[in-house]
């Protein structure tokens, strides 16, 4: 490489492909206001000449990081992880570099919002998957910058998201058209403090037993602390020992209910011969356990938020107050099944088959 090449700077560049030297600063930042074309020349260009502009470079010149940070509980469930490669190509793509936090318990949470370090490192931060307290999310407004909210709907801000009690409205109504009548919801308990999209599910749960004409039963929602270990056992005794028990389970999450599943087997309880089985979130182990569950689109959960956050940069057609829902699907499977003879009616309402 010569030195002529390696001092090459972005006025040369522009000169090279016959551009602006503000066409090409909003080429090489991967904005979406230049042609095919003109990107295609100004990167032939600074391919010729060994360029290529420096993140801090752009700072000074623009105001801008070319960084987007993401906000999430953890790395380590399906879903999260999921949605995070859908979010890290298509930044590559962009090209925006991915800044993660990772807040897994109440001390780094407390400790992120005091210290805000997500200011001026990022352009944007898409928060994922929980809830902000009015005190967070007014601390997020002190950062400057947009927000982005990924897999919960935010009154009046841009978010990416599912109908969560929507999809759980029809997953109940599948139990109760296969002749389901006791049907028992099974959630996360979490002592962090963190609030999960998904309650909503509950919700869409408890409407489509209205809707039917049954009787909700407090017993057959249950909320199970530690059910990555010993939680889950303990939930089907006892539910397997109230007097009438349920014939279907629908769990908060597909991993939740891959746990259950090892549960009942451990109890010698057949799936579906004795109790159906349903879980949301079709994870990648879904099919394997031949599970029923509710799909959610996760890998374009990422994909739809990082295009609505280029546009929230970017301020274009009002993205934000823009809200994109994706579709869910249910998915049946063989854990779910009509229930065993005798047991699917008890019910003091009357019901009708729901579609």
């Amino acid at each position: 490489m010569s030195s002529a090449q390696s001092e090459a700077t972005m006025a040369d560049v522009a000169h090279r492909a016959g551009v602006s030297v503000s066409t090409v600063s909003r080429t090489l930042r991967g904005l979406s206001t230049v042609s095919d074309t003109t990107r295609a020349r100004v990167e032939a260009a600074a391919r010729e000449l060994s360029f290529a502009i420096t993140r801090s470079a752009s700072s000074l010149a623009t105001g801008r990081t070319g960084r987007v940070a993401v906000l999430m509980p953890n790395l380590a469930s399906w879903f999260l992880s999921s949605a995070l490669s859908g979010m890290a190509p298509a930044l590559r793509e962009a090209g925006l570099d991915l800044l993660v936090y990772s807040v897994t318990d109440v001390h780094e949470r407390a400790d992120f919002f005091d210290r805000l370090p997500a200011r001026r490192n990022a352009d944007a931060l898409l928060v994922v998957s929980f809830s902000l307290s009015p005190a967070e999310r007014a601390r997020l407004d002190d950062l400057g910058m947009p927000l982005v909210f990924v897999s919960q709907h935010a009154p009046g801000r841009p978010s990416v998201y599912v109908d969560d009690e929507d999809a759980a409205l029809r997953g109940t109504r599948h139990l109760i058209n296969l002749g389901h009548r006791r049907i028992a919801f099974l959630q996360t308990s979490d002592t962090t403090g963190f609030a999960w999209s998904s309650k909503n599910r509950l919700t869409g749960h408890l409407r489509a037993l209205t809707e039917a004409g049954l009787e909700h039963d407090e017993s057959l929602v249950m909320s199970v602390p530690g059910w990555k270990g010993t939680g889950m056992a303990a939930a089907v005794g006892r539910l397997l020992s109230l007097q009438e028990p349920p014939t279907a389970l629908f769990t908060e999450t597909d991993d939740m209910a891959f746990r259950l599943l090892a549960a009942l087997r451990e109890a010698n309880v057949p799936v579906p011969g004795r109790v159906s089985v349903m879980g949301f979130d079709d994870h990648v182990m879904a099919d394997v356990m031949g599970l029923t569950t509710l799909a959610q689109p996760a890998v374009e959960l990422g994909r739809a938020a990082v295009r609505l956050t280029r546009s929230v940069i970017d301020d274009s057609d009002g993205a934000q107050e823009r809200h994109i829902v994706l579709p869910t699907e249910l998915v049946p499977r063989g854990s779910t099944a009509p229930p065993p003879a005798g047991t699917g009616g008890r019910t003091r309402c009357r019901t009708k088959k729901l579609t």
